[in-house]
């Protein structure tokens, strides 16, 4: 049995709609992340252009924001100099950025619930060398949670409506999360990269999104940060395996041309993608990395015309 949270209570009516890639909305306004903290290094250096990017997903059509917190970790600020309490303040103003967002959106007309998602990412995000998309660390279950709690815990008592554990590439991993998210009394969603139909680690979907089956807090399951083509499988597979809600949030699967050093491909998703998702079992649904506002806007118009 899920939680009962009002996030909670929205997937048992309607589907809700994420927000698309937070590193893209800050580059297209002008902002280098090429950094080891990518858009984490925002929350200390510009936390108004993150607040802009939230405002402009929510104007957009997205119910959910999801925090810029993905890749701040306590021991990727230390690595910059930045101290543990500073870290923890800058892990709380990801929350507090998003939740300025919503008002701002609602203060220009926007009378829809509006939501924050406190993005935990995995322990390869921290790294930055790439392992985010391999898993298999050579870390046990044990050291991933000592890892993960203590940014569980600030995230938590920072008062998002949901903890987004994202674009998690081991089904180990996944594991060692939802330990450390016990005790917390914050929901969360698990959210997988995968291949085809295993977890980026190799792992099959019906094993790690078994995982989360029984696990209360938890009240949706799904994908995210993997190719368009690879969410439909996933989708029936994690809401068979689990019976919850399950989110989606794939990339815009545009491919990256080093020759013309220029993306190319497609750029969002077709209403009938979108559809076909929500008829499987997709309650959750939106971008990650290349989709932008406009996508999301598609995606809004397209859930909302059906309704």
């Amino acid at each position: 049995m899920t939680r009962t949270t009002p996030l909670a209570q929205a997937l048992a009516t309607r589907t809700v709609v994420l927000d698309g890639g937070m590193s893209n909305q800050l580059e297209s306004a002008g902002h280098d992340l090429s950094d080891e903290l990518w858009s984490a290094r925002l929350l200390a250096e510009r936390p108004e252009a993150i607040t802009e990017a939230h405002l402009a997903y929510y104007e957009a059509g997205a119910d959910v924001a999801i925090t810029s917190s993905y890749q701040a970790t306590f021991e990727g600020f230390e690595k910059r100099g930045i101290r543990h309490d500073r870290a923890t303040e800058l892990l709380s103003l990801s929350v507090e950025l998003a939740r300025e967002a919503a008002r701002q959106a609602q203060a220009k007309g926007v009378t829809r619930p509006l939501y924050v998602a406190a993005s935990v990412g995995p322990y390869g995000a921290m790294l930055a060398d790439g392992s985010e998309y391999r898993g298999r660390y050579g870390l046990s279950v044990a050291e991933l949670e000592a890892f993960h709690r203590p940014r569980l815990e600030v995230l938590a008592a920072a008062g998002p409506d949901v903890l987004a554990l994202e674009t998690v590439p081991d089904a180990d991993e996944a594991q060692a999360l939802l330990r450390a998210l016990r005790g917390l009394d914050t929901p969360a969603w698990l959210s997988y990269s995968v291949a085809g139909d295993r977890t980026r680690a190799g792992q099959p979907l019906e094993e790690a999104f078994a995982l989360a089956a029984d696990a209360d807090e938890v009240i949706a399951v799904g994908v995210n940060c993997c190719a368009p083509e690879d969410v439909d499988a996933a989708v029936e597979i994690a809401a068979r395996v689990t019976g919850k809600p399950v989110v989606v949030y794939p990339n815009s699967g545009e491919a990256w041309d080093a020759e013309a050093r220029a993306w190319n491909g497609r750029s969002s998703f077709a209403p009938r993608e979108v559809l076909a998702w929500e008829g499987a079992g997709a309650r959750l649904i939106g971008g990650c990395c290349r989709v932008g506002p406009e996508a999301i806007a598609s995606i809004a118009g397209t859930l909302s015309s059906k309704a």
